[in-house]
């Protein structure tokens, strides 16, 4: 878990808004926590806010594939724009980070409660994390908030991991603590705790998540067994392209994370939203189990030297928020991958458990796999290719082994043939 440094209380300065940053710990990318006083013009504070945040975006690259990247707020953040509010404009909080990048949301009030109304994420694809981005310059999404509304003079807390997605950006919120409409300059003293927060005081079940235990020879033997994790459901998964489908994806997916402890993660087809892009020489699967897991397969189209072509796994791109509880988002991906190589207008199928490698520390395991990702006719997947590597490896010796066994009969025959027709010859010369 991360650890965190005490908050330094918010210097008193008029007319402007305070933002502190603090880092978290350790992980596949760094978390940053953010805290901002907005303040009017007598000094008094009238929106308080701290929270964590990160933004997953998909991109087009200049030759048609599509690539992940994460943002999130850095050291060089500003606060330009954040303000109070008026009789014309609603109260504003807004931050600027990185290489061209903002955030923002407004709010609105009732005579009882007040809630976050607009949020606008502006990222620009010139900056370096966006790579060959196929489009350069800054993008504006924008999306209603999700808040629940809050009782006035009341402070919302909600550590839960919350996200939400608009066009092809995944905006992800933790331990937040805000007051919009602060009375008197004061921050209350009442909080409001979220739904998720209350729903998890008791200890929760995520799908099919099982922590492996860890034995030493000197530690004793556990007293209870440990339950082994079930194989993951097989989920039938599909992307349309107009009223047709273009992919096609059958699979039972666990991920295997080994940060702290092992951990494996069944992904729950029945929780899982499916999304993606279809193209003629990429297309890419999404999975988004729970707004907690996703994963981004990228499948892409080659030339072989005898002029056919073929379709393979070129990258995969994981996302997992709140994997364990208190662990932080981690975010891993491998775009140097060549599996999953077949005949492009066929399909691949593997029914034995195969481990895609995204880092040394997390691992994809597959079953009962079966993809077409190009090609698809009829929305039905056309003839499959088999991995069968245990097929393979038993008809190879089998087949050996058959035309050995012939050829020694054979040779066999012949030797006795040929030693009647010497005998027969014996007797004649008597």
């Amino acid at each position: 878990m991360a650890t965190r440094s005490p908050w330094p209380r918010p210097l008193s300065l008029p007319c402007c808004c305070l933002l502190l940053l603090a880092l978290g710990g350790p992980g596949f990318f760094q978390s940053h926590a953010v805290e901002v006083d907005v303040k009017d013009l007598s000094n008094n504070t009238c929106i308080h806010a701290k929270w964590m945040m990160s933004f997953l975006i998909k991109y087009e690259t200049n030759s048609s594939e599509y690539k992940n990247a994460t943002l999130m707020p850095s050291t060089n953040v500003t606060h330009d724009g954040s303000t109070c509010g008026n009789n014309t404009h609603a109260p504003l909080l807004a931050i600027q980070f990185g290489a061209g990048h903002s955030w923002s949301i407004n709010f609105t009030k009732t005579n009882e409660t007040y809630q976050g109304n607009i949020i606008s994420f502006t990222y620009n694809t010139n900056d370096a994390v966006f790579k060959d981005a196929k489009t350069k310059g800054p993008i504006t999404v924008v999306v209603k908030d999700n808040m629940h509304p809050v009782q006035l003079n009341t402070v919302y807390k909600c550590h839960h991991r919350d996200s939400i997605e608009v066009a092809n950006v995944s905006l992800f919120f933790w331990d937040v603590t805000l007051q919009a409409f602060v009375q008197n300059g004061t921050v209350s003293k009442n909080d409001s705790v979220c739904e998720a927060d209350k729903s998890t005081v008791a200890p929760t079940t995520v799908a099919n998540l099982t922590t492996a235990p860890i034995t030493t020879a000197s530690s004793p033997l556990p007293t209870t067994t440990s339950k082994p994790v079930e194989k993951p459901l097989i989920g039938n998964y599909s992307i349309k392209d107009g009223d047709k489908i273009c992919l096609l994806a059958t699979m039972g997916l666990q991920l295997n994370v080994s940060q702290e402890k092992p951990v494996l993660i069944n992904i729950n087809p029945k929780t899982t939203n499916v999304s993606g892009s279809c193209g003629n020489t990429s297309a890419t699967l999404r999975l988004n189990d729970s707004n907690r897991r996703l994963i981004d397969f990228t499948f892409a189209v080659k030339n072989t030297s005898t002029n056919t072509q073929r379709f393979y796994l070129k990258e995969v791109n994981i996302t997992l928020i709140s994997f364990i509880n208190g662990s932080e988002p981690l975010n891993a991906g491998n775009s140097n991958l060549s599996i999953w190589d077949t005949f492009l207008g066929s399909s691949y199928m593997c029914q034995k458990e195969q481990t895609v490698l995204v880092t040394e520390d997390l691992q994809i395991h597959t079953f009962d796999l079966r993809i077409q990702p190009f090609k698809v006719q009829n929305n039905r997947y056309s003839k499959a290719e088999d991995c069968s590597p245990d097929v393979d490896n038993f008809i190879v010796p089998i087949t050996v082994g058959a035309a050995l066994g012939g050829l020694v009969a054979l040779v066999l025959m012949a030797y006795f043939v040929s030693h009647k027709k010497h005998r027969n010859a014996g007797y004649q010369q008597f």
